[in-house]
């Protein structure tokens, strides 16, 4: 559209002055953008819906896997974590080891020494689960516990800072079992084991509760079946199972 100038003749619009162009070049102008846009639009659209449908890559498979293997200490029932025996050697001969109990506390303060507290946290320590285990003659009494991590690297920092002694992980005595008298001064044996995300510590004793400092020279090897019950429960917690994308249970 052009105006009538007040000398005659006609009067650039705006149109007109920007650019050079017409009032009908812009309007192709102004279509060619709009349909830039939508094309722009449409792929990235396409691209979405792309990678909402394909199948997961293999790192993104591992991650998930990670993360499962990570939270089973809160979706795991107590008796997948602890099973109610567990299966151990002494001198080539398959025994049984008895639950007798479990803790219902789960903080990684008040279940382990003060001395590895720091190192529990200064890792991200998430919890800590408990449970006591008889051997088959109901001799020896082991208490058994999960300090889980956010990941495997912080298991496995954390893992390096402990001694494994038998005073890092305190003693869960059961009243009205063979277990009641194992307390903190009863303790005379400790192992730690890292497995994934999970750092499992033991700490054992004899059911009569004799204190660790009576007892002068222990039987060699009296005590091997705590790092062996930590070993059976470390060992399904920290397998790591890939997500199947057929499976209705999964959902990627």
């Amino acid at each position: 559209m052009e105006r009538e100038s007040a000398v005659g003749g006609y009067a650039p619009t705006v149109a007109d002055r920007v650019l050079g162009l017409g009032g009908r070049q812009w309007l192709v102008v102004a279509a060619c953008v709009a349909a830039g846009y939508l094309l722009l639009s449409t792929v990235a659209l396409a691209g979405l819906w792309t990678n909402l449908h394909r199948a997961p890559t293999n790192a993104e498979l591992q991650q998930a896997a990670n993360v499962e293997v990570a939270g089973r200490w809160e979706s795991w029932t107590a008796g997948q974590i602890f099973p109610d025996r567990l299966p151990y050697e002494v001198v080539g001969e398959g025994e049984y080891a008895r639950r007798v109990g479990m803790d219902s506390r789960t903080d990684c303060t008040g279940t382990v020494d003060q001395a590895i507290v720091p190192i529990l946290a200064r890792h991200g320590c998430r919890a800590v689960l408990r449970a006591t285990y008889l051997d088959q003659l109901e001799g020896i009494v082991v208490t058994v516990g999960v300090v889980a991590f956010p990941d495997e690297q912080s298991a496995y920092q954390a893992r390096k800072e402990l001694a494994g002694d038998p005073t890092s992980l305190r003693a869960l005595p059961l009243p009205g079992t063979a277990a009641a008298r194992f307390t903190d001064p009863a303790r005379q044996d400790g192992s730690a084991e890292r497995a994934g995300p999970y750092i499992v510590l033991t700490t054992a004793g004899q059911t009569d509760g004799r204190p660790a400092t009576t007892v002068r020279k222990g039987r060699e090897g009296i005590f091997d079946v705590a790092p062996q019950l930590a070993h059976a429960i470390g060992v399904p917690l920290a397998q790591r199972a890939l997500p199947d994308c057929k499976a209705k249970e999964w959902t990627c």
